[in-house]
């Protein structure tokens, strides 16, 4: 199977493909950034591709991350995911952001807790607990920071995600620290394109999973009565 992955829900811009025949992702190029996506996107999806030696029919299935992440990011990613699943016929699959974080450290080591934790602004962050065998001891959801400090300092666990430093630099010295901190600022996309092979026929489609309202609201004082 050959799955072209992409993320661009957090700071970074990614794509990679994976060949389970070959053994392993044969091409992929990851760029940090907080800003520019949209711009950014297709012609790295482009050089991956190319690096792979492979056309978007050559695909068996697209994954993307659906969040949570930026809005905007989003947006991009998905739609992307989409447009090229449509032209080439393929199907769509989406994977969390939170569990892209977890997927590694649950690979490594299924027998302790991983605490995926992104940065949500306003002092809250994203939030998903996994326990042993990778389990969902907690779902996804928007937390306040404290809430997150509490799971942490509950029991041994790992701790991941854009908001895994914040979170640690609030543990009580009296708690037991995590461990293990892993402070990427965004999913490795390599795991994106494993966890996205593996997914079952017609289950997670590439749905936006924002977690949150949005910042930005219409102002509905300002709307003209409708006529």
């Amino acid at each position: 199977m050959r799955v072209l992955a992409i993320d661009t829900a957090l700071a970074a811009c990614s794509a990679a493909v994976l060949d389970t025949v070959f053994g392993g992702v044969i091409a992929s190029e990851s760029l940090p950034m907080v800003r520019g996506h949209a711009e950014a996107l297709i012609p790295l999806i482009a050089r991956v591709m190319a690096r792979a030696e492979l056309g978007f029919f050559d695909i068996d299935r697209v994954t993307v991350t659906t969040g949570p992440g930026s809005f905007t990011g989003l947006r991009v990613g998905i739609s992307a995911a989409r447009g090229i699943a449509l032209a080439a016929d393929k199907p769509a699959f989406g994977v969390s952001t939170l569990s892209a974080y977890a997927a590694p450290h649950l690979a490594e080591d299924k027998t302790v807790s991983v605490i995926a934790a992104i940065d949500a602004r306003h002092c809250h962050v994203y939030l998903q607990v996994f326990g042993p065998s990778g389990r969902t001891a907690l779902a996804p959801r928007l937390a306040p920071l404290s809430e997150a400090v509490r799971a942490v300092s509950e029991a041994p666990c790992r701790l991941v995600g854009s908001a895994a430093r914040a979170v640690a630099k609030q543990i009580p010295s009296d708690a037991p620290a995590p461990l293990k901190v892993d402070t990427r600022d965004a999913p490795d996309i390599d795991w994106v394109a494993r966890m996205g092979a593996v997914l079952p026929e017609g289950q997670s489609p590439p749905n936006p999973q924002y977690l949150r309202a949005p910042d930005a609201q219409p102002q509905n004082a300002a709307q003209l009565p409708r006529r």
